[in-house]
Parts: C-alpha cells; structure tokens; sequence
C-alpha cells in the first residue's frame, strides 16, 4: 500500500512581515542578545549553546541556512514575550531552551571550535 501525501504550500510573506526578514532578525539579535546573556547566563543550563550559536551566526564561512536557523532561535530567546514568559520560575525558560535547543542540534556541524571556544572565553571573563 503505498500513502500519498499531499503538501500544502506555505505564504511566507505573512509570517516575515510580522517577524521581519532575516536582516531585522539579526539586527534584532545583535542589539538584544548580549544583554539578556548577562542577564540570565546562571539561570539558563543552555546558555553556553546559545553564545556558541551566536558566534556561528555571525561567522562570515557558516552557510545561511545555519545562520538563518541560529539567528531565528536567538531571536525567539531575547523576546521578551514568549509562548512561556521568561519571568515564570522554572518553566519561563524551557520553551527558549526548546528552540535554542533544537537550533543548536540542527546546526552542531556549523559550530566549530573556535565558535565553542569564544563562548567559553566569554563566559571566563
């Protein structure tokens, strides 16, 4: 028995018109991100993944699926307003930790050790 499935297409233009192309996607990131790392990096358990994921991002070698990935994932972490809200205890973060997650997993061949190395000296200072 052989299944067919059928795909429906997906209007792109409404979902970038409300969250922005991928140029105010890293824009967006660029100007929130090292902030909010400050901010949380000893309450988040990924935050170590979401700088390595940044420096990738920016890396002018990584391909722009991965950096379009990445910076979609860091976009969602610095909103302020989220599927779980930030200041929730506990479970405010587990949905930015999802997509960083996810992200991160999908683009683990982009992220080299010099990325990885950058993170943690960020994190040694």
């Amino acid at each position: 028995m052989q299944m067919i499935v059928e795909c429906e297409e997906v209007e792109t233009d409404k979902y970038i018109s409300r969250i922005g192309d991928h140029e105010e996607q890293a824009n967006y990131v660029n100007k929130g991100f090292w902030s909010k790392v400050k901010k949380y990096a000893a309450k988040v358990p990924f935050s170590h993944e979401a700088v390595s994921m940044y420096y990738c991002a920016m890396d002018p070698a990584t391909p722009t699926a991965a950096k379009v990935t990445a910076i979609g994932a860091l976009a969602y972490f610095i909103l302020p307003i989220d599927v779980i809200p930030d200041f929730i205890p506990v479970a405010g973060f587990a949905d930015d930790g999802t997509a960083v997650y996810i992200a991160y997993k999908a683009i683990t061949i982009h992220i080299t050790e010099d990325h990885r190395a950058k993170a943690a000296q960020f994190f040694a200072e």
